[in-house]
């Protein structure tokens, strides 16, 4: 049998396993919520330890804690954050009690067992890891640091990488044209560049969306304490927490500037997570794109050929399959239904606290890893190395019946329907047909139906 030791808590006594860190409360967690194996995110933990580190150090400052017990706190926050295997002590599902309170409490056992295990002095998770603080704002803070420490250092450089990625191919294949398609069906002539350069401005009209998000994130519920009142925490204290945390962060934090709406509810993480939705909506629209010019070889468009990563099937000899924008789109579906989760569970702000935190912060993280590696794969394994197949664009390009657009002006939208539907029904080109059926110079129609000038309308 497992060893085992004693715990007491409020409650009373409980067994926990003799080596672990935690007590009664991580342990009654355990135990109560044994729903899905699934814990809670290694960002979102760090970033709880980075606020009771700040936390301690705010609260020596404030003289709340004295110095001995608040460098001690600070000493054992740090050896978690250096603890490779850090999630081992973290093991609370995370559909749990809705505030967070196991997370918040598995925290601060953990901590105050450091403590207690190897240092002189003794401290208590609730009177002294927890002081100025409860889990109803410790833990939507928690949320918004670990959430605006990912934009920072993984979401944001990823979405930029590809729109570099993007924009290097936009000019090599600037002046290469092809046919465009509406409905699926042959459209005017579009150059790569003019499609890369949509593909671009979906990109950076995404980060401008998440960035305009960023200083709403980075206010902090700390200091509002249970219901947003500050009880139990000294009027200074949020303030220092934030300086200490903009110490040792790359992101500046600052107190909210109401701590009534940040507990209660997590209208900016819902708005945050619609933006990381329009961004996997423009990764699914890419990667269809990708797909559908990559179609073939044979019986498909064939218009560009995407880097061979692996075979395609298990039975078929030589199939290759676009692995990479599936992937892709996989993980937009995703970001989609996580997006669905934050939906429901940002509307269950009973009164003054939302009561679905932990899933909120749970699948926001995920939204925001997936988006990033995601991104940083179709640009490397996609859109970099993709070849185009310029004997096939140009072959279509110029027996496309619908140049015959460009005839309008001159000999009117009927006309050119019949120069149009003549020319496929024969399969030639639109320009020998319209040299049959009008009285303009060939010399003329040449230029007139020059799929190049076609795309340059708007210079």
């Amino acid at each position: 049998m497992n060893k085992t030791r004693t715990e007491k808590d409020s409650m009373g006594e409980v067994e926990v396993p003799a080596d672990a860190l935690y007590g009664a409360q991580t342990q009654r967690a355990v135990l109560n919520f044994p729903v899905s194996q699934q814990r809670m995110p290694v960002r979102f933990i760090k970033a709880l330890i980075e606020i009771k580190r700040a936390a301690a150090r705010a609260n020596q400052d404030l003289e709340t804690l004295s110095q001995p017990e608040a460098e001690a706190i600070v000493r054992a926050c740090e050896r978690l954050l250096a603890d490779e295997n850090l999630e081992q002590h973290f093991p609370v599902d995370v559909f749990q009690t809705g505030s967070g309170t196991s997370t918040n409490m598995n925290a601060n056992e953990v901590i105050a067992g450091l403590v207690n295990s190897s240092e002189d002095i003794r401290v208590q998770p609730n009177d002294h890891v927890n002081c100025s603080q409860s889990s109803n704002d410790v833990i939507p803070s928690s949320i918004h640091v670990s959430a605006a420490l990912a934009l920072h250092d993984h979401l944001l450089p990823a979405l930029q990488h590809l729109d570099d990625c993007i924009m290097a191919r936009a000019t090599e294949l600037a002046d290469v044209c092809k046919t465009g398609r509406t409905h699926l069906m042959d459209a005017m002539p579009i150059t790569f560049g003019q499609v890369l350069s949509g593909w671009s401005t979906q990109i950076r009209d995404n980060m401008m969306r998440i960035r305009a998000l960023q200083p709403e994130l980075q206010q902090l519920a700390l200091g509002g304490t249970a219901v947003g009142t500050g009880v139990n925490a000294p009027p200074e204290f949020a303030a220092t927490v934030c300086r200490y945390l903009n110490e040792e962060l790359p992101v500046d934090f600052m107190p909210t500037i109401n701590p009534f709406a940040a507990i209660s509810s997590q209208d900016v993480v819902v708005g945050l997570s619609g933006c990381l939705k329009t961004s996997a909506v423009s990764l699914m629209k890419i990667s269809n794109d990708l797909r559908w010019m990559n179609s073939g070889p044979l019986a498909g468009l064939a218009e560009i050929r995407l880097p061979e990563l692996q075979p395609g099937s298990s039975i078929m000899p030589g199939k290759v399959n676009p692995v990479i924008p599936e992937s892709t789109a996989m993980v937009a579906a995703q970001i989609i239904g996580n997006d669905a989760t934050i939906t429901v569970a940002g509307q269950s702000g009973n009164f003054e606290l939302n009561v679905m935190l932990p899933l909120i912060a749970t699948r926001l993280l995920d939204s925001i890893y997936l988006l990033g590696t995601a991104t940083r794969l179709l640009g490397d394994k996609a859109i970099k190395g993709f070849t185009v197949n310029h004997v096939t664009i140009e072959s279509a390009l110029h027996r496309n019946p619908i140049l015959a657009t460009a005839l309008n002006p001159y000999i009117g939208y009927l006309k050119s329907a019949e120069i149009a539907k003549q020319a496929y029904a024969e399969g030639r080109p639109v320009l020998d047909v319209a040299d049959e059926l009008t009285d303009l110079p060939r010399e003329q129609l040449m230029q007139i139906l020059n799929p190049v000038s076609l795309t340059n309308k708007l210079d």
